[in-house]
């Protein structure tokens, strides 16, 4: 017996196996997954069986999606922040050529199908709906069943139909259990799936504990992500229908993310969020971090985090270099785009210089001249009129001070050439997520947790309302920036700071079990800075802060010029869009911020050149999975063409 057949929409089974921890992270394995223990559902009623279903909605609906390439491909890909790297596994997604269908057709096994994301979403919804439905008719007063539980069951119901939505526009509400095959559906409308999100959170904010996170949902979780869902129904894509309910829900976005603000002070250092030295280390629990997906070390365990890959350029195929542990395995299917390295101020803001990885040691080093651990690999981030560097790459040209020795390769960002990084392609690569507490050089399996909620992203939320509420007259600009500068503040050097330092989870190889020579790590605390500033080394404080909405920084005003944006409103959104690429970039966030603003299409154009030609307006939705289309009955009979089409999203 199958756990879940493809061609079935909901089925309860999924629910059991989750609960017994059996679900596989590849997509193809886990539909092909046989039942061989089973429970009845008489167990899912009992006080145990309710908390070991809670227990499997962590892993179902938060971790799953980091254990193959769904989260990137439907977050990053075709935005102004990410393109295609060096493999096209899912490069349809970042394209959208005509491949992007309700039927997305397979580069390789690697490649991510239109049916993922609603299959997985809606085992999920399931899950949350027996937890629900069977912890409000036990009877019982354990509170880890009557509220624990409870509230986790609607936040887990909440958090994915936000996603659906975010994604699909209106989709079909579920809120009963299914225990066999269904085939009658239709789609709620956007305003409908919205006011069911947000009556779940509501719930579940009743009902949560104040304590217990990131790696348990609390009330502060519940609190931010009320507050995205009511900024995301307050925003330009819901704007034919939400004027009645906008102002509303706007202040309501203020005071959840004030409370939430109050209790998740900020990380000192914005590098102490990455500083990843060992599973469950300090970095993933600093206060600032509301909710995780959390992974273990535990072979045993079924839950993998493989997005330590992602994002990683290769480097083990350059002059006397291998692939070691902690330079990642570099599936290199994310590279920056020119907008990322110029939305950042190059000098002051130490962002940039913390979330990239620009310097690689030799680890494989031959001849007299290198030795291992001398600088084998440099990436120049340069500001965009800097005229110092004539070529895009150099190779045992430029010296490195610290030893007076050529480096063997060296890429430049901005060179008078007018190359782009991008047309080898060789990138510095995004380190948040990166785990050299794996257990050897080629494997997969990542242990690192992903931050799925902070609280600075809990500040720019607020940020964004006030905004809209000033654009209405009911807000201030003065007042947003008060938020937008408490993260700016963060990101400046701090005086005493020695701005090339640098850290990422590559410094957590000490805590691997494999064996591992210290002198063939390809991972180097010290970034570029100096290489690509030409400053003096300095430990002087620097100044991020914006205090008038008319007198933006240069780098935005210039991304303001490059998108035709004028009007103070929409400069002051453009302004907060860049910031948050700048705190929280690579953090899954950036598409659906795009698409609900209506500012994928524009901002694609005009920074990633493989998206360029093909997006369009009706992009800022998903196709409906034509898997789902071709199974649904309406009264009683399968969907003609046309009533497939009427319920497909436009364009599709």
């Amino acid at each position: 017996m199958k756990i879940y057949n493809k061609r079935l929409m909901f089925v309860n089974l999924a629910a059991l196996m989750l609960a017994m921890g059996t679900l596989q992270s590849c997509h193809d394995e886990f539909l092909d997954e046989e039942l061989t223990t089973a429970r009845g559902n008489d167990y899912y009623e009992t006080e145990d069986g309710i908390i070991s279903l809670s227990i499997g909605a962590y892993q179902r609906v938060l971790a799953q999606p980091f254990g193959n390439e769904l989260q990137y491909v439907t977050t990053n890909y075709g935005t102004d922040e990410f393109t295609i790297g060096g493999d096209d596994s899912n490069g349809t997604w970042n394209r959208y050529n005509a491949n992007l269908q309700s039927i997305v057709p397979l580069t390789n096994s690697n490649t991510v199908g239109a049916d993922w994301q609603w299959d997985y979403l809606y085992i999920g919804v399931n899950i949350c709906n027996r937890i629900i439905i069977n912890a409000t008719e036990i009877q019982s007063t354990n509170p880890a069943v009557k509220e624990v539980a409870l509230g986790e069951g609607y936040f887990f119901r909440a958090f994915s139909y936000l996603r659906l939505v975010s994604q699909y526009g209106g989709v079909p509400i579920k809120l009963t259990v299914s225990t066999a095959p269904e085939v009658e559906f239709t789609r709620a409308t956007p305003a409908q799936v919205y006011d069911q999100i947000i009556a779940d959170f509501n719930q579940s904010l009743a009902l949560l504990p104040d304590g217990g996170g990131p790696s348990k949902v609390t009330k502060d979780a519940a609190r931010h992500y009320l507050a995205k869902a009511l900024l995301s129904r307050a925003s330009e894509i819901n704007d034919s229908w939400n004027s009645a309910t906008k102002v509303a829900d706007l202040n309501q976005v203020k005071t959840l993310c004030d409370q939430v603000i109050s209790s998740h002070p900020l990380a000192t250092n914005f590098g102490d969020l990455w500083k990843f030295t060992a599973p469950n280390g300090a970095s993933e629990t600093l206060p600032e971090i509301i909710l995780s997906a959390q992974f273990t070390n535990d072979l045993a365990s079924s839950s993998v985090n493989i997005h330590h890959m992602m994002f990683t350029s290769k480097y083990d195929d350059l002059p006397m270099m291998k692939r070691d542990l902690t330079g990642m395995r570099p599936y290199t299917r994310l590279a920056p785009t020119y907008f990322t390295y110029e939305a950042f101020d190059v000098v002051n803001d130490s962002r940039l210089w913390k979330s990239f990885r620009t310097k690689h040691r030799l680890n494989n080093a031959s001849g007299d001249y290198y030795t291992n651990g001398d600088l084998g690999i440099m990436y120049i981030i340069n500001d965009k009129d800097d005229t110092s560097f004539a070529q895009r790459k150099y190779n045992n040209v430029i010296t490195y001070a610290a030893t007076g020795k050529t480096i063997p390769s060296v890429y430049v960002a901005h060179s008078t050439s007018g190359e782009l990084l991008l047309a080898e392609p060789r990138f510095p690569s995004l380190s948040k997520h990166y785990d050299a507490s794996r257990i050897g050089v080629n494997e997969t399996r990542g242990f690192r947790d992903v931050t799925l909620a902070r609280s600075a992203e809990t500040y720019l939320m607020a940020a964004e309302a006030e905004i809209r509420l000033a654009s209405v007259g009911s807000g201030s600009y003065a007042t947003a920036l008060t938020y937008i500068n408490a993260v700016r503040e963060r990101a400046a050097y701090k005086d005493g700071e020695i701005r090339s330092e640098y850290t990422d989870g590559g410094a957590a190889y000490t805590a691997s079990t494999a064996p591992f020579n210290v002198n063939e790590r390809s991972y180097m605390p010290e970034n570029s800075y100096y290489e690509s500033t030409h400053i003096s080394p300095t430990t002087a404080a620097t100044v991020l802060t914006v205090s008038d909405p008319g007198n933006l920084p240069d780098e935005d005003l210039d991304i303001i010029a490059t998108l035709g944006i004028s009007g103070e409103y929409n400069r002051m959104l453009c302004f907060l869009l860049n910031e948050r690429t700048r705190e929280l970039c690579g953090e899954y966030h950036r598409w659906e911020d795009l698409s609900r603003t209506k500012t994928l299409e524009s901002r694609a154009r005009a920074y990633n050149a493989s998206a360029a030609p093909n997006i369009q307006e009706h992009h800022n939705l998903r196709p409906i999975p034509q898997t789902f289309l071709d199974l649904i009955f309406s009264n009683g009979s399968p969907l003609t063409p046309e009533q497939k089409q009427a319920m497909q999203n436009p364009g599709y």
